[in-house]
C-alpha cells in the first residue's frame, strides 16, 4: 500500500501561481478540505502517492478558485461563459452537459474539471483492496487515519 501525500506550498505556488495572494496557512487547509474529497491514507484508491499529490494538489486549486474572493483572483462566475454582450453587460454560464451534483460541483473551475476527468477510470469500477476499509477514509470510522483498525 502506498503512503500519504504531503503538502508542499513552495511546489503547488510554482504549479499554480495565480494563486500567490493565498497564503501557505490557507493552502494547507485548502489541501486538507481536498483530502476530504480525496482520501489521502495508504487506502486511497488512488495508490500512486505522486499522482494522488497531483490530483490533491488541482483539487486545492480548485477549492482556493472557489474561496477566496474573485479580486484575489477567486472564481467571480460559476461554470462557462455561454454567452456575453457589452451594452448594458450581460454574461450568462452553464456547467455544459453534466451527469450528477458531482461533476457540476467540480466543472465550476478549470482545476477541478481535469480532476474530474483524470478520476473517469476510478469511478468506472470498485477499486476495493484487501485490509482497507471500503469507506475510503471518512474520518471517524476505522481504518481512516489515525483511527485504529476493527
Amino acid at each position: 500500500m502506498g503512503g500519504v501525500a504531503v503538502f508542499d506550498y513552495a511546489a503547488w505556488i510554482a504549479r499554480y501561481p495565480e494563486f500567490a495572494s493565498v497564503t501557505s496557512d490557507q493552502a494547507n487547509e485548502f489541501f486538507l478540505d481536498a483530502c476530504m474529497l480525496l482520501d489521502n491514507t495508504p487506502c486511497s484508491v488512488v495508490q500512486d502517492v505522486t499522482q494522488r499529490l497531483r490530483l490533491l494538489n488541482g483539487l486545492t486549486a480548485h477549492i482556493a478558485k472557489l474561496s477566496i474572493p474573485s479580486e484575489e483572483g477567486g472564481q467571480g462566475v460559476v461554470g462557462r461563459i455561454a454567452s456575453a454582450s457589452e451594452g448594458s453587460v450581460t454574461l450568462s454560464t452553464d456547467m455544459g452537459t453534466v451527469t450528477s451534483a458531482s461533476q457540476a460541483y467540480f466543472n465550476q473551475t478549470p482545476y477541478g474539471a481535469q480532476y474530474w476527468a483524470s478520476m473517469r477510470g476510478y469511478r468506472m469500477g470498485g477499486h476495493w483492496r484487501p485490509g482497507c476499509n471500503p469507506n475510503l477514509g471518512v474520518p471517524g470510522y476505522p481504518g481512516a487515519g489515525p483511527y485504529p483498525r476493527y
